[in-house]
Order: structure tokens, then C-alpha cells, then sequence
């Protein structure tokens, strides 16, 4: 390996949070096995005694860092070997949300059947649904749904699942939203709706659908306006 691609490496652990100090304790050691799906070192780590929910100064867990890389097999080792699914970063994060960016439906359904809590909720106010709407994972997102999560819950901004599907073009999540009660004509604490967001953008196509499903144009400004008149039915 070259010694610019060691630098490189060297760079993407330290991004993920993984620790590479040369006084490398056993906890430190178990997180970045973690992170880099090295399950044989995670057994053996565990084995000798290490801590299994030992945290860095983030407040991450040796599970959430398998968690965030997509190590299948680490993640079912660590929950077998009694890791906290609930266990939270000092920013509120949970294995579940870590799982929502990356819309891995198996880890989620792990994480699920383990008892991770949909309820629990990032300190700015994000909860797992929230997340996966955002990015578009639409499995992720009706499995969630299925489980009983609220798609009317807001984040400190007011904001919803549904408005953040729809701040990103997500049609597919929204429609699914809508079907499961989400509400098309709740305001954010800056007065903006679901309409008003896919105007903003430029995204006729799914502010049509949004008036499918019940959006009012009249709810919610867009640029200190109301939306009347604004949507081409």
C-alpha cells in the first residue's frame, strides 16, 4: 500500500471516530475492530473481558461503529454478546438512527427485533423515520411505519418525516407517509408545508402529488407568500 493511500485509510477511520493513538487501551481497540468488520478480533476482545458498550468521547459504542460501516456479521456478534441497542452518542444518536443513514434494511430488522426503540430521538430532534425519509429509503421506511412510528412527530424545526422526503424528491416516501397519516398541511416553525418545500424547489411533479393526497395551497408561504395559485392542478 502506497504511503499516500495509508494516509488515506488513516484519515477515513479517524472520520468514522476510530482511534489509531499508539496507546491503543482494549476499548479503543474493540471499537475499531468494530469498525472495520474485523469479527474474529471483536470475539476475541470480548473474550478477554473488554466492555462490549464501552464509548469514546463521542458516545459511540463498538455496535453503533459496526452499525455505520454495514458489518452485518459484527453487529450480530455484538448483539449476541449482550450490546446496549439503545445505548446513545452524546448527541442523542442510537444504533437504529446510525442505520437510518444508511438505509440497510437487514441491520434495521436486527436492531428491530432486538428491542432498538423507533421513539428515541437525536438531541436535535430526530428520530430513525425521520432519517430514512430524508434519505429516501423507502423499505426502511415502511418497516419503521409498520412498527408503529408517528410520521407526525416533529424535530425542533417543526419539521417532519414527510417534509424532509419532500425537501429531497422523494415522492415514493411521501405517498407512503400519506398513507399511513402523515400530515400534507402541517406548518414548520418557519411557516413552510410540504407544498410550499416542493415550490421552493422547483419540484412541481410532487407538489401535484402532494394536492393529490390533500395538501392545501393556501396552508403554509413560500418566500413570505401564500401558495395559492401556485400549483398547476
Amino acid at each position: 500500500m502506497s504511503r499516500f493511500a495509508v494516509s488515506a485509510f488513516a484519515a477515513a477511520l479517524m472520520f468514522a471516530g476510530v482511534t489509531l493513538a499508539a496507546e491503543l487501551t482494549p476499548e479503543m481497540s474493540l471499537r475499531n475492530s468494530a469498525a472495520v468488520g474485523d469479527t474474529d478480533s471483536v470475539r476475541e476482545l470480548i473474550d478477554s473481558g473488554v466492555q462490549v458498550d464501552a464509548q469514546n468521547r463521542f458516545g459511540k459504542t463498538a455496535l453503533m461503529m459496526a452499525v455505520e460501516t454495514d458489518s452485518m456479521e459484527t453487529v450480530v456478534l455484538l448483539l449476541a454478546r449482550g450490546a446496549d441497542v439503545n445505548k446513545r452518542t452524546l448527541a442523542g444518536c442510537t444504533a437504529l438512527t446510525f442505520a437510518a443513514e444508511n438505509g440497510h434494511a437487514a441491520i434495521m430488522a436486527l436492531l428491530l427485533e432486538t428491542g432498538a426503540d423507533i421513539t428515541l430521538r437525536t438531541r436535535a430532534g430526530w428520530n430513525a423515520l425521520m432519517i430514512a425519509s430524508r434519505y429516501g429509503y423507502t423499505e426502511f421506511v415502511d418497516q419503521l411505519l409498520f412498527e408503529g412510528a408517528d410520521p407526525n412527530l416533529v424535530d425542533k424545526d417543526g419539521q417532519t418525516a414527510l417534509m424532509y422526503a419532500t425537501e429531497n424528491g422523494h415522492t415514493d416516501v411521501v405517498r407512503l407517509l400519506a398513507k399511513a397519516g402523515a400530515d400534507v398541511n402541517v406548518q414548520d416553525k418557519a411557516g413552510s408545508t410540504a407544498l410550499t418545500m416542493a415550490l421552493d424547489r422547483g419540484n412541481r411533479e410532487l407538489a401535484r402529488v402532494l394536492r393529490s393526497l390533500g395538501a392545501e395551497p393556501t396552508a403554509g408561504v413560500l418566500g413570505g407568500k401564500s401558495g395559492t395559485g401556485l400549483v398547476v392542478k
